[in-house]
């Protein structure tokens, strides 16, 4: 056998048994969806579902962003509006206007968000914090995700489902 394909062979058996490096960068994959103009994400394992919006009843006394509760096969759960939650205006229900209902540990709600875009996977070495100028308690932000040609704001889960209403 010659020089060459023993080196050849030998460096085949070395990549078979030590796993290239880029294969061991871990990944977070995210559910992306539309706010308004903007981009935002999720992880995927918090996501329980996602449905077409159903009927709601309002609840007296709450703010604004909380439309109310709605039932999920016996299940009450309160419905935030994320365009209202995050300053924007109400906007009419599309055909693209979903219902994202997330859970942490026991707590559980229903987000309307304007529309899905995809699911993805972003190393984690692409996530940056969020900035500097949001690091207080009730941030939403978690992390900014770089992708080739756009940035998606990683929203905090914890955040987004602790009751202030």
């Amino acid at each position: 056998m010659s020089t060459q394909l023993e080196q050849v062979l030998k460096k085949q058996q070395q990549q078979q048994q030590a796993p290239d490096e880029a294969d061991l960068e871990k990944e977070v994959q995210i559910v992306g969806f539309m706010v308004g103009d903007e981009e935002f994400a999720v992880p995927i394992l918090s996501i329980q579902e996602i449905i077409k919006p159903i009927e709601y009843t309002r609840v007296p006394k709450t703010p604004g962003y909380v439309l109310g509760v709605f039932n999920l096969r016996g299940s009450v759960l309160p419905l935030v509006d994320l365009r209202m939650k995050f300053g924007l205006s109400k906007s009419k229900e599309s055909e693209d206007t979903r219902y994202m209902v997330i859970k942490e540990d026991d707590e559980i709600a229903g987000f309307v968000i304007d529309r899905l875009t995809h699911a993805t996977r972003i190393k984690e070495k692409n996530i940056d914090p969020a900035p500097e100028t949001l690091n207080d308690e009730n941030n939403l932000i978690e992390g900014v995700g770089k992708q080739e040609n756009k940035l998606i704001s990683i929203l905090n889960v914890k955040a987004l489902l602790k009751r202030d209403f």
